[in-house]
């Protein structure tokens, strides 16, 4: 007990110290410029699927012989080119923003953890530079089954265009927490299979099914192979702790095990699961429903129907 209090107050210690810091850095990105001029404006800013930054602004009269994208933070600079669209008058571009995080390569600029400021360059014919920064782009897109920003569907992390204090728009990315994701799970009539994996997080020797009516908890054996794992519920131990119908929530040590990494609005209606009729080994039978709650949790409602109809035959 006295580890578990000293984990989520070290948790909690970490959380307070990186939210401060986001705060502090998005008041420095924040800053306006020597100069002193207002953001401009944006026609579209987007960041697709919280990887693919889309940017389309007023071209100045006269248009610039040269403008870019500098997207930095502190010593570090990315130079994205703005394309000159004569027919819109426009300047465009769009680029992919890649996670520090996740090693990966490819073109574009590799972002790692904390803000970064978004500024507007332009060279003027006369060999002048001018640099702004941008505001948010305020019309909100579409309503759709999908949020508008997506964590990294391996590393979890969340990248998303923020507003800071001076009114300028800026790039926020934000290491996941640790998590035990939920990769699938397999009904069978004897039996559903488990798989997951650890995002930010190491392996885990004790796994458990919670009641969620009482916290009474029934181990489960989880097989690793690096990362990722998997594990048979334990229907009869479930079912047979209790009579009537409850719903088990299930923990990795001491993260719960859900669909996480998701930019779904409503999973439940995405993900539906109908209930499955399981046969033990004993002979016994289960009724089971495997689903991902509202907030992304995996949970199974089981009830035992050996025992439920033995109950009705004496009653």
């Amino acid at each position: 007990m006295q580890t578990f209090l000293v984990g989520g107050l070290a948790r909690r210690a970490r959380g307070a110290a990186r939210r401060a810091r986001f705060r502090a850095e998005r008041a420095t990105a924040g800053r306006q410029g020597r100069s002193g001029d207002a953001p401009l404006a944006p026609v579209h800013l987007s960041l697709r699927d919280s990887r693919t930054l889309n940017l389309a602004l007023p071209a100045p009269a006269p248009p610039p012989a040269a403008a870019r994208l500098l997207i930095s933070r502190g010593p570090r600079r990315f130079r994205v080119p703005l394309a000159f669209e004569a027919e819109a008058a426009l300047l465009t571009a769009t680029v992919s923003l890649r996670d520090a995080a996740a090693g990966e390569g490819g073109a574009g600029p590799v972002l790692g953890e904390g803000v970064w400021r978004l500024t507007v360059e332009t060279t003027g014919a006369d060999g002048r530079v001018r640099r702004q920064g941008l505001a948010p782009a305020d019309v909100p897109g579409p309503p759709g089954p999908t949020l508008p920003h997506a964590p990294h569907p391996r590393t979890g992390t969340l990248l998303r265009l923020v507003r800071c204090r001076g009114g300028r728009a800026a790039v926020q990315v934000t290491r996941s927490r640790p998590r035990a994701e939920l990769v699938r799970f397999e009904p069978r009539g004897d039996g559903i299979t488990v798989h997951g994996r650890m995002v930010a997080a190491r392996a885990e020797r004790r796994a458990s099914a919670v009641r969620r009516r009482d916290g009474l908890a029934v181990p489960v054996r989880p097989e690793w192979d690096g990362d990722r794992f998997r594990f048979a519920l334990p229907l009869a131990a479930m079912a047979g702790a209790g009579p009537g119908q409850w719903v088990w929530d299930f923990r990795v040590g001491d993260l719960p095990l859900g669909r996480w990494l998701t930019d779904v609005r409503d999973l439940p209606s995405a993900f539906p699961t109908p209930f499955r009729l399981v046969a033990l080994e004993g002979g016994g039978l289960v009724r089971a429903h495997p689903h991902v709650t509202a907030s992304g949790a995996f949970a199974v409602t089981c009830l035992d129907l050996g025992r439920d109809l033995e109950q009705k035959e004496t009653s």
